[in-house]
């Protein structure tokens, strides 16, 4: 699963990657967790690609209530088409969640320990990820999951899974509405080739997410100290 991120991505950059007219500037967070907002690149009606925040955690439509958004951070790409929370975002509501990197916690020689990754050769990954409307009790909402997929031969040994990681070729039918299901699902087999990683161990202090610094995404040496 992905449970927490890095977004650091300076304004320009989120422009010239996704060929935006403009982009407010969002805050940098180094220790991003679930309920929070998330920068996330949408395609509006008129065709052009847009950067909004959203929540992390999906609600779908049909939910009573917004809680139940704390258990879908996380959407498996394996049954995106069958799952009642996300086959109508799958198939309408597609959008980027561009993140500088992300955490997992993995196997050490001192326990479990967390592990900061990013690309090699670029600025920012470009995870999949499903957005949904909903409101209630005067209530609106707009909301996100993030897609993952099995881990890269490069990450399995700290963890199963990974976010699904789109390359540039497959942002424009990712985020277009009128992408079919079936062509996305291709889409996501193809974008099987994961990115080169940069995967290195980080503070501990990541594990709670009232730590927000950029220390954070610093190697540290393990210790069982």
């Amino acid at each position: 699963m992905c449970g927490r991120f890095a977004y650091f991505v300076p304004t320009e950059q989120l422009v010239c990657e996704y060929q935006l007219r403009s982009a407010p500037e969002f805050a940098a967070h180094y220790n991003v967790a679930p309920s929070q907002s998330v920068v996330a690149i949408r395609q509006s009606p008129e065709g052009d690609r847009q950067a909004s925040l959203l929540r992390w955690g999906l609600v779908p439509h049909w939910a009573k209530d917004p809680s139940i958004g704390s258990r879908m951070i996380n959407a498996r790409a394996e049954t995106l088409a069958q799952k009642p929370a996300f086959r109508q975002a799958f198939k309408r509501r597609r959008c980027i969640i561009p993140v500088s990197g992300f955490y997992e916690w993995g196997p050490s020689r001192a326990g479990k320990w967390p592990y900061f990754v990013s690309a090699k050769d670029s600025p920012l990954l470009s995870l999949a990820g499903l957005w949904e409307q909903w409101s209630g009790g005067g209530e609106f909402l707009e909301s996100c999951t993030v897609v993952t997929v099995a881990a890269s031969p490069q990450l399995e040994k700290v963890h199963e899974r990974m976010p699904l990681c789109l390359p540039e070729s497959a942002y424009r039918d990712w985020l277009d509405p009128q992408t079919s299901a079936d062509d996305c699902l291709s889409l996501v087999e193809s974008a099987a080739a994961r990115p080169d990683l940069d995967i290195r161990p980080v503070s501990r202090a990541v594990n709670s997410p009232r730590n927000d610094t950029p220390a954070l995404v610093d190697a540290v040496a393990i210790s069982s100290a």
